[in-house]
């Protein structure tokens, strides 16, 4: 019987997936990868499989959603391994709890293979720790995409030690705004961190009070850190030139 496998390409670099993951996509027949998948993570995938891009275009989630739940069948029928590769984690905002229930329950065999999540690794390899001992005893990891000009969805997160945004450029100034609103400080550090892990990363270090005021030159795929923890980058960046290469 075919397995379709829901997989976590990580933050971005091969050498960041799991052990699971490289292997698993070593074996697939076919490959369903969302927009966020590198193409040094897509090196990996066997010449002769099927590769076939589900990302998503703006406005017609929905739809696309639905083609690739067809697909994913109709690659299992033709295929004893069956990859549905997403970006970072599987179960962290990409869907995939969605797709295993939907699958589960049409009789599908589905295994997961968790990925290292944007959420932490982007940050924390740019000089950013999600936590740290006598400045941030926790962490929230929440959805930009939420309803806009909501400010009370923000709320329960306005008083996070750190507060990681993922999908949040769009609604940037919207999101700043609103956690101020909340109670948030304006001088609160803001960082974010365009296409992390990749050699096109880029950190942008500035303030909550500026990116409500739309002073924060961001373009998307970025994550979004808000905390005192952003004050480490300074710190830490003459060191992060020794990670291996």
């Amino acid at each position: 019987m075919s397995r379709i496998y829901l997989v976590g390409a990580g933050p971005g670099r091969a050498d960041l997936l799991t052990v699971r993951a490289a292997k698993v996509l070593s074996r697939a027949g076919a490959v369903l990868y969302d927009r966020l998948v590198s193409s040094e993570v897509l090196e990996l995938v066997p010449a002769a499989a099927e590769l076939i891009y589900a990302g998503k275009e703006e406005g017609r989630q929905e739809e696309t959603q639905a083609r690739i739940l067809i697909q994913l069948e109709e690659c299992a029928r033709r295929h004893e391994v069956v990859v549905r590769l997403k970006g970072g984690d599987p179960m962290v905002f990409g869907r995939g709890a969605e797709e295993w229930v939907w699958l589960a329950r049409r009789g599908w065999d589905v295994e997961v293979v968790p990925g290292v999540s944007s959420a932490i690794a982007v940050p924390a390899l740019a000089g950013i720790p999600a936590t740290l001992r006598g400045v941030a005893g926790g962490f929230a990891v929440v959805t930009g995409n939420r309803k806009s000009g909501c400010c009370q969805q923000w709320q329960a997160y306005a008083a996070a030690d750190t507060l990681i945004v993922l999908m949040g450029v769009e609604n940037r100034a919207g999101i700043a705004a609103c956690l101020i609103e909340a109670g948030r400080a304006a001088e609160t550090p803001v960082a974010f961190v365009e296409n992390g892990t990749t050699p096109r990363e880029r950190v942008l270090v500035t303030s909550l009070g500026k990116v409500a005021h739309d002073e924060a030159d961001v373009t998307s795929p970025a994550v979004m850190i808000v905390g005192e923890v952003v004050n480490l980058r300074s710190e830490l960046m003459p060191y992060l030139a020794c990670a291996i290469a």
